[in-house]
């Protein structure tokens, strides 16, 4: 049987459960998903769904899996249904006669860090550069590189706003100087080529007024690895990954990440820590390259670099939130130190190093501007 997904006129069911939605403040993508489940299962039956039964249910969850749809969608059929027999049919009997299905989780895939240095350098043109370069430096979703507007980029606090992510929740992403020095590029060109609008669309589609589609980043993804010669299974969410599972192979705290990629949940981060190799520090390397000529024991001072993370990015991204949840909760000393902390610059954002002879190589200090002030 061959159930259809096209457009039908709206019916006094379906009106009621997008009504229904829009109440209980479920997101856009949400409520369509949820229709065209419903409207599926409606196809399936070839009558409405407010005359089924169990039997109807067990017999289209069957045929979901001699089809071969994958987990995840019968499990977000079931969500869908749910919601429809709870919620607009008040029918429960009929929401515990769905049956979730339960499948082992595939670990992502992730790219090294010499291969998502890459990928971003091989999009095709500095928009796919610029937007890439914030999927992974970032951390962002596919949708949310898509959303973001000029007024988003906090380069005085070196932050990134996230409006109304996965969840309908703000947050704020860590904004490094290399990804502005980026974005800074892109918007220069955006602004000569006159798509890049007042108070508009960071990345634009084919019309200034309309943000770029997840499909057409998808595509410069799919370009990007093949030029850069990656042959893993790669999409834009996979700079995600990469993002999480670098930041975890540099001992970054879990919680910190959790916090920057925006999840409700620690064990929907945790699941990166599960695909890293012991072996295999992903980058970490030692403070300078060995001379042999003296034992293997002498280090050559490293050239100063800055960090993929640094505290200040951290309190940066997560200070505001924390703040927030903790307001009148928080001494004026331990607001100044977090002030201090999110203004600090290190050796590699322009301040101070201090050369210590005895080890013969260089130490970068982190100086604190404004503290106690």
């Amino acid at each position: 049987m061959v159930m259809s997904s096209t457009a039908a006129p709206t019916t006094p069911l379906r009106q009621r459960m997008q009504q229904d939605m829009l109440m209980r403040g479920l997101g856009v993508h949400t409520q369509h998903d949820y229709v065209r489940h419903v409207r599926r299962f409606a196809a399936f039956l070839g009558q409405s769904p407010d005359v089924a039964t169990a039997d109807d249910i067990r017999r289209y969850q069957l045929f979901q899996h001699e089809s071969g749809v994958s987990p995840s969608t019968i499990n977000s059929a079931v969500s869908a249904l749910r919601f429809l027999f709870d919620v607009t049919l008040k029918r429960r009997e009929l929401s515990r006669a769905l049956v979730i299905t339960r499948y082992q989780r595939q670990l992502p895939d992730v790219l090294s860090i010499q291969e998502a240095a890459r990928l971003p350098e091989a999009a095709p043109g500095i928009k796919y550069k610029a937007a890439l370069g914030v999927a992974y430096g970032a951390g962002l979703r596919v949708s949310e590189v898509a959303h973001l507007k000029v007024d988003d980029i906090d380069s005085a606090r070196m932050l990134i706003r996230i409006e109304q992510g996965k969840g309908r929740k703000d947050r704020n992403a860590m904004l490094s100087p290399q990804l502005l020095d980026l974005l800074r590029l892109w918007w220069r060109e955006g602004k000569q080529r006159g798509v890049m609008l007042p108070h508009g669309w960071l990345f634009p589609g084919r019309s200034p007024t309309d943000p770029i589609s997840s499909r057409q980043l998808h595509r410069a993804v799919q370009e990007a690895a093949e030029v850069a010669g990656i042959r893993k299974r790669v999409s834009p969410h996979t700079l995600r990954h990469s993002f999480a599972t670098h930041l975890l192979e540099q001992d970054v705290d879990i919680r910190v990440i959790q916090v920057l990629l925006g999840h409700s949940k620690l064990e929907t981060t945790a699941l990166y820590d599960q695909g890293l190799d012991p072996h295999d520090p992903g980058g970490c390397q030692p403070p300078g390259p060995v001379d042999g000529s003296d034992g293997g024991q002498r280090l050559h001072p490293p050239e100063l670099v800055r960090a993929t993370i640094e505290v200040a990015d951290i309190f940066r991204a997560a200070g505001p939130a924390y703040r927030a949840a903790h307001a009148g909760h928080l001494s004026l000393s331990q607001l100044k130190v977090m002030s201090a902390i999110e203004t600090c610059r290190t050796a590699a954002l322009g301040g101070h190093v201090e050369a210590c002879t005895d080890l013969r190589r260089l130490t970068a200090s982190q100086t604190l501007h404004h503290f106690g002030r």
